[in-house]
Order: structure tokens, then C-alpha cells, then sequence
């Protein structure tokens, strides 16, 4: 019985996108130790952490470096062994400012000794094993693992919904992970499920991406013990398909109405990669201290998919991958629809980090120009929200305004931007309604 299920539903607006997948078939190289990382405080939604090391320490790979007490929040550990050359603040790619653990590396490669695999055995077993793994949302978001697998609002879940979709250009990170540990994969899935009395298990993974369906479709028709559980979905190509709301519709006909979370409607919804890589830490007891990244783009020499030690410094990643062919226009942490432009090559890699996108003038959006009134970002918009109506409400400082149009329901998904004919910065209109909604409700 094939375990490859189609799409139970297409969501209304979003958009087609060109791939440029061109690094899919590149198996994943391990970056030379960079001399020394720098290793910010804050890489998850929540609480900062606080160094738990001081300047000339020594510290060995997976040792805890930066932790915090609150709930919302996720340890940090170091990617190198080697000694602390100094803690000082850094400006991050999001213009917030947080302490940074500066390591030099000795290029040993020691592994801190009190590492070991994990046996899990209860579901508090493993809420205490996804936080010591220091894993969060690394598709972006940032959301500490445990907290979401802690369901702390006891919703009735019956679909975890794994994310494969990597609907975004250019990334194909997600991709690799599919294709060199589909068994890991299956495995975290099967044992999240288990601990967390979850019946059903979806991987969706967009259409355009057949290696990875069959793969991982071929191994579910093996696993006789779970046969029934998990299945893989042939997700419909248009973006943003991987967005939590539009795979909980495409995945199961659910909507998440205004103000609800995926638990609501008895959905989980994980990364794919953080999936297999919460396995990988239960098997090693390594924790997150490396992530994959695609580096692409029209100015990168040589295109691929690198595993890069937490900390490195984003040129150390573009030095590996041969420098530029040209000066980049834009150099993009992320995709380049929903991605955050650098200002420096200094900043370093963290967890949330899944692509780095140089792009040259030609992939650029158009210069702004006058909105012809046309529509066209209404109908793209995946929420059915006026982004024209917003931006005008942004200008006038009208907050009263935004609320009636929902502009806080905004994901940033970039549709609007991509498909306006006047080159309207539609997306930055919404990120400043949001500031302004949360100014005039405090």
C-alpha cells in the first residue's frame, strides 16, 4: 500500500515562484573549522540567556555556554571546544542588541565528556531531552522545542504535521535533510508521536521535490509498525505552502481562525529538520552546535549546502563557498521572500539561519513607483488582507484603522511585494503596523 497521499486542500491566494533549487543535489560539505565564533545570547523567541562561562575559560563542544531560567527560552552550547576570548554585545541581523560569547578555537574538536544518548521513556523525558538539545524552530521562527511540545494549554492534538514543504527559492537545506536521513526523520516522528499519544503523522513535502517524497514514501512501506500512522503528502508547488496555516489547510481542511494557534484546531506542526536533528541529539546526545545552510544565489562561486558550526561568521560561510563572483546587491540571511538583508559579513550563524542568498542587482525588486490601485496584492494575499488599505493606514498613523483591517494577522510572507507592479514596499508597510498596533494598545 503506498503511504504518498495527496493534498486534502488548495489555500486561496499565495503565488508561484522560480525554484532556483540549484544546489538540491549537493551533498551537504562540512565547513573547515572557522577560528573562532561568536556565539549570541539570544538565537529563540523568549528569554535571553546569560553566559554561564567567563573570559579565559576553556569549554569543549556541546558544553552549555548561555542559559536562561525562564520557560520560554533554550539553552545555548558551544560549536568548537577551545578557549573564551571575550563576552561583549552584538548587533544582530534583526537590530536587537544581546551579549556574545567569543570563542577561539583550538581546532581539537573535543567533545564535552558528559555527552551521551538520551533514553525516553515518558513524555517529561522527553519535554527534558528537547530542552537540553537546545533545539528551536530552525526553519526561522526560533520557537523553542520543548515549549511547543509541551501542549501546556492540554488542546487535543491528533495530526503532527511535519514540515517539508521549503517553499521558499533558492533553500534547499530541508531538502538534504530529506534525502541523507529520511530514516532519522521517521524515527523523531514516530517518537514524538508515541510520547505524545499523537495518532496521525503527515510529512508534507511540495510535489516539485518527487526524490524526496520517494524516498521517504519507500521507507514508511517498510516500517510495517507504524504503517498506518505516517504518511507522506504530495504538497500542491505555490508559495508560501509552508507557512503553519496554509500546511495545516492543504494537510488536514483545518483553518486556524484569527488569534488561534495549529493546537487549537489538534495540529503540531515541526520543521522537518528539527525533527531529525532532536532524534540525532537522543542518539549522540549532541546538541544543536552545527546547522545545515544553503549559500546561493547569482554572486556565490560555488553554490551548496554547508554544515556550518553555530557561530561562524558569514564570511568564513561565503570564504568556503569560493567568495562572489560579483558584489552583491543584497546578501540575504534566509530566503529571499522572507529573509533579512545584512549590513555586515561579520555577524555569525545561528540557529535560526537556514539559507544565505547573495543576490546581484537583476533578481532585485523594481523601484518604487506609484501604486496603481490594481489589486493584485489583495488577491495574492494567502490571509485575504488589503495591504494597500495597510500602508495607507501605516502613513496616516491610523491604529484605529489597522485593527479593523487585521494587519497584525500579517505573516510577512512577501507575496504582496513579489507580485506589485509599482514596486511597493508592501512588507515593511506591515511590519510597521504591527509596531504601531502594539503602541497604541500599551
Amino acid at each position: 500500500m503506498s503511504k504518498i497521499i495527496q493534498a486534502f486542500s488548495k489555500f486561496k491566494g499565495g503565488i508561484s515562484v522560480p525554484h532556483h533549487k540549484n544546489t538540491k543535489e549537493n551533498v551537504t560539505a562540512n565547513i573547515h573549522d572557522p577560528s573562532i565564533v561568536i556565539i549570541p545570547m539570544q538565537q529563540h523567541i523568549g528569554a535571553v540567556c546569560q553566559p554561564t562561562v567567563k573570559k579565559k575559560d576553556m569549554v569543549k563542544v556541546g558544553q552549555v555556554i548561555g542559559q536562561s531560567t525562564a520557560y520560554v527560552s533554550a539553552p545555548i552550547h558551544s560549536s568548537v571546544s577551545g578557549k573564551v576570548k571575550a563576552i561583549k554585545p552584538i548587533l544582530l541581523s534583526n537590530g536587537k542588541m544581546c551579549e556574545a560569547v567569543y570563542i577561539e578555537n583550538d581546532g581539537m574538536n573535543t567533545i564535552d565528556p558528559e555527552l551521551k544518548p538520551t533514553s525516553v521513556k515518558t513524555k517529561d523525558e522527553l519535554l527534558q531531552a528537547a530542552y537540553d538539545s537546545g533545539l528551536v524552530g530552525i526553519g526561522g521562527a526560533g520557537f523553542p522545542l520543548h515549549v511547543k511540545l509541551a501542549n501546556k494549554e492540554n488542546h487535543l492534538i491528533d495530526h503532527l504535521i511535519i514540515n517539508g514543504a521549503e517553499c521558499e527559492p533558492y533553500i534547499t537545506s530541508d531538502y538534504r535533510e530529506m534525502i541523507e536521513y529520511p530514516t532519522r526523520i521517521i524515527n523523531g516522528a514516530e517518537r514524538i508521536m508515541k510520547h505524545l499519544g499523537i495518532k496521525k503523522g503527515i510529512i508534507g513535502i511540495e510535489e516539485n521535490k518527487p526524490k524526496a517524497i520517494q524516498v521517504i514514501g519507500d521507507l514508511l512501506e517498510k516500517r510495517t509498525d507504524i504503517s498506518s500512522a505516517i504518511e507522506v503528502m504530495s504538497l500542491p508547488v505555490k508559495y508560501p505552502q509552508g507557512a503553519e496555516k496554509m500546511l495545516i489547510y492543504g494537510a488536514t481542511g483545518r483553518k486556524i481562525g484569527k488569534g488561534e494557534l495549529p493546537g487549537q484546531v489538534g495540529c503540531l506542526v515541526l520543521n522537518v529538520s528539527t525533527v531529525s536533528l532532536f532524534e540525532h541529539y537522543l542518539e549522540t546526545g549532541l546538541p544543536l552546535v552545527r546547522k545545515r545552510i544553503t549559500v546561493s544565489g547569482d554572486c556565490i562561486a560555488l553554490p551548496q549546502n554547508v554544515s556550518v558550526p553555530l557561530g561562524t561568521s558569514i564570511k568564513d560561510v561565503i570564504d568556503f563557498c569560493g567568495g562572489f563572483t560579483q558584489s552583491p546587491n543584497k546578501l540575504i540571511l534566509g530566503g529571499p521572500m522572507m529573509g533579512i538583508a545584512q549590513y555586515t559579513m561579520d555577524l555569525p550563524i545561528t540557529k535560526q539561519n537556514n539559507a544565505l542568498i547573495a543576490l546581484g542587482e537583476s533578481k532585485l525588486l523594481p523601484e518604487e513607483s506609484p501604486c496603481i490601485r490594481c489589486g493584485r496584492c489583495v488577491t495574492a494575499c494567502p490571509l485575504s488582507l488589503m495591504p494597500v488599505q495597510i500602508e495607507r493606514a501605516v502613513k496616516m498613523k491610523d491604529a484605529a484603522m489597522l485593527r479593523r483591517l487585521n494587519a497584525s494577522a500579517c505573516m510577512e510572507c512577501g507575496c504582496c511585494s513579489y507580485v506589485c507592479p509599482s514596486g511597493r514596499k508592501l512588507v515593511q508597510y506591515m511590519k510597521q503596523s504591527k509596531v504601531l498596533e502594539r503602541g497604541a494598545t500599551t
